[in-house]
């Protein structure tokens, strides 16, 4: 049963949503949670934890239990074809996790319910926003079924069709790329490591293959139209064309997949009066990079600490929120943007992009910057 009034009421039950709750909660303050969904996804798109998010997570009970399910991934490679054109190693990064955490989206949330439930939290389901309004001293919200809920803050983070951030009149500037995207988990032999994450350049578009804990690999690619259902011969077209030539790469089956399509945008602004923004609501991006629930979840801790002086009566911080995660989000939507344009660079210049990252790569300092900037280390 939702209550009638609390301190902050959080719309969107996902990884940046949940990491709000449990920030909040383990600070002693009254949040309540509601999502639109009869139970969470049990299946993703997001499958990679990097170290900054691992860090920011400590403090949360969090990291030490999402480290022990996942796949310390320490390397991460850009190739065309067999050729590998820019490798990048995670090993002596600054921190007690010098990897990538190859993990699925559904354990990480499964993880931070957990940890809100011994909070004393939970999520209230299925509730939709309907509409909200705001005056000085709070946030009223009229969920699906007539039910209302009054709290002193409102923190909108669900996903990129955000109602909080309608109803709050924030502009959501960018476009949509042109590509589809096809995402598959497959069981996979041959030439594809199993402790890496590669991303595979090609004329025909970029496909990024990581190892999963369950033995599977998650198969990312850009595709024009990609077929809501992608079988086995259509993902084994994808690694044919696009993966590993000297050794093929076989797919045995494909567990779970989709299709999707990926918007570039920046909310004009993270807050509202006492309505904020954080994760997908806030940004999104090309997945290329794995940077999308990372930067959600950072952006949700940053907001916790932000509310926490609020409710306590100061509202600086929150201004300071938007002023220091904005420029971090759109530093992420261009850094993905590149990756993507250089992996579909048209067949002619292919010989210059390549001859260019590999002459790049020579250089121990280009590899450090781009080994700080996939991790996050970058945003500290």
């Amino acid at each position: 049963m939702l209550p009638e009034t609390t301190d902050v009421l959080v719309v969107g039950a996902g990884p940046t949503g949940l990491t709000v709750a449990v920030s909040l909660a383990g600070r002693g303050f009254d949040v309540t949670v509601v999502d639109d969904q009869a139970a969470g996804d049990n299946t993703s798109r997001a499958a990679v934890v990097h170290a900054r998010t691992l860090e920011v997570l400590e403090d949360l009970g969090i990291s030490g239990r999402l480290t022990a399910l996942g796949i310390h991934a320490r390397r991460f490679t850009i190739r065309d074809r067999d050729r590998t054109l820019v490798p990048v190693d995670f090993d002596r990064l600054p921190t007690r996790y010098p990897y990538t955490l190859m993990i699925s989206q559904a354990v990480t949330e499964r993880v931070l319910l957990e940890r809100l439930a011994e909070l004393g939290g939970r999520v209230a389901r299925p509730y939709r926003l309907e509409s909200l309004t705001q005056d000085a001293e709070g946030v009223t919200a009229v969920l699906s079924g007539g039910s209302t809920v009054t709290a002193r803050y409102l923190v909108g983070a669900d996903g990129m069709h955000s109602t909080v951030r309608e109803q709050a009149g924030i502009e959501f500037e960018g476009g949509q790329y042109a590509e589809s995207f096809s995402l598959a988990d497959v069981r996979l032999t041959g030439g594809v490591p199993d402790d890496e994450v590669v991303l595979y350049f090609s004329p025909a578009g970029l496909v990024v293959v990581a190892p999963l804990p369950d033995g599977t690999h998650r198969i990312v690619s850009t595709v024009d139209e990609a077929p809501r259902d992608p079988d086995v011969a259509f993902v084994q077209g994808l690694l044919d064309s696009r993966g590993p030539r000297r050794e093929r790469a076989v797919v045995g089956e494909v567990v779970w997949g989709t299709r999707f399509r990926v918007h570039h945008r920046v909310a004009g602004t993270f807050r509202a009066g006492r309505v904020l923004l954080a994760g997908d609501a806030a940004h999104v991006h090309s997945p290329a990079g794995g940077q999308g629930m990372n930067i959600g979840i950072q952006d949700a801790t940053a907001l916790a600490e932000a509310l926490t002086v609020a409710l306590s009566g100061g509202q600086a911080d929150l201004d300071r929120y938007t002023a220091d995660r904005r420029p971090v989000a759109l530093q992420v939507v261009t850094f993905a943007g590149r990756l993507s344009g250089l992996a579909n660079v048209n067949r002619s210049l292919r010989p210059i992009r390549n001859l260019v990252l590999r002459i790049l790569a020579i250089s121990p300092v280009f590899r450090r910057r781009l080994a700080w900037r996939l991790s996050g280390l970058v945003y500290r």
